[in-house]
């Protein structure tokens, strides 16, 4: 079969492997239908992200299910299934807390874990999911094709721009601050909105990106960057606002997003910080509440569903180019050169 295989940083290409197998009593086979590229991806491509040997690539991915362990009870063939982009058993006391993130026995798709191990990645024709019947998400039946990309931002930057807009504590008549145009900032527009925002600010010079934000339900767009964009903001606002989501993961987006926030305000961070030293006195001279990390997909998930298989969140635009699985390579350029947000892969 076809699979993504990141084989050194600035090296991705499209290899023929061994299919995948049933390996545990707890695992899943799964077809899949849909993959997407993330932004974590580009991480590595860009040798931010140790890779200490060739890995196959790709955590959000959507699927039939082909195969199951013995053990595996809550799934069966022919299941469309969403994969959260990390396993989890749901039993461990994280996973019970909602924390799935942290599951003392999961393991993210397409990454090394810390005893050096790896879990082969989605972005292929077929992916084995350990720790199946707790991990993957089954619908009641297969999807129309027209839902199938919302359903895929589930996996990830949908889930991941709800959770930046619960941690920078969006309620209903809220003014809202988001630092970062791509995938994840996008989707946290949308989560804003869908969480009773009023005025939803977001920090994008792209013409193309500033046109999606306001089709997702921005009110308002700045362009300048930096101190300049913070003090732009802190002057349309009166002073800022005490909502800020980043959603970029550098210093300058988390500088931004902090001198956007008013006093006693809340930002909510989810940007793969990559060599980030925490301005700690700029978050204490403003007393501000920093909350965020990595998402905690499977807990989140559920609640969106319904909405997106009804229509009422639709966030499957920030999809903005599809590729086949053996044109994979290009996708990554094209989402690296800010050609596209998002690319979606259809193996």
């Amino acid at each position: 079969m076809l699979a993504v295989v990141m084989r050194a940083p600035g090296d991705v290409g499209v290899e023929e492997v061994p299919e995948p197998r049933i390996e545990e009593p707890g695992d899943a086979l799964v077809r899949v239908v849909a993959a997407g590229v993330c932004g974590s991806d580009l991480s590595v491509l860009r040798g931010l992200s140790p890779l200490p040997r060739p890995v196959r690539s790709g955590h959000e991915f959507v699927g039939v299910v082909e195969d199951v362990g013995a053990g595996v009870t809550a799934l069966r063939r022919g299941d469309f299934v969403l994969a959260p982009f990390s396993t989890s058993d749901g039993v461990c006391g994280h996973c019970r807390r909602g924390v799935t993130i942290a599951c003392e026995n999961g393991t993210l798709f397409g990454e090394f874990g810390p005893d050096g191990s790896s879990l082969d990645g989605g972005q292929a024709a077929f992916v084995r999911v350990p720790l199946a019947g707790t991990t993957l998400v089954p619908l009641p039946g297969a999807p129309p094709d027209d839902l199938v990309e919302s359903l895929l931002t589930l996996t990830d930057v949908m889930s991941t721009g709800h959770e930046a807009a619960v941690h920078a504590g969006v309620s209903p008549g809220d003014t809202v601050v988001v630092v970062g145009d791509g995938a994840v900032g996008q989707c946290a527009v949308l989560a804003c909105r869908r969480l009773g925002a009023e005025r939803i600010v977001v920090m994008s010079r792209d013409p193309w990106r500033r046109r999606l934000a306001r089709t997702h339900g921005a009110t308002d767009l700045v362009a300048a960057r930096g101190e300049e964009g913070a003090a732009e903001v802190t002057d349309l606002l009166d002073g800022g606002s005490g909502r800020v989501i980043e959603a970029v993961g550098t210093l300058e987006a988390v500088r931004q997003a902090i001198g956007c926030a008013r006093p006693g305000g809340r930002i909510g961070y989810v940007g793969l910080p990559w060599g980030i030293t925490l301005p700690l006195w700029e978050l204490f001279g403003k007393n501000l509440t920093l909350g965020g990390g990595g998402a905690n997909i499977r807990a989140t998930m559920p609640e969106l569903l319904d909405d997106v298989l009804d229509g009422t969140l639709r966030p499957g635009a920030v999809f903005d180019a599809a590729y086949s699985l053996a044109d994979a390579p290009e996708a990554f350029h094209a989402m690296d050169a800010r050609r596209c947000v998002k690319a979606v892969l259809r193996p």
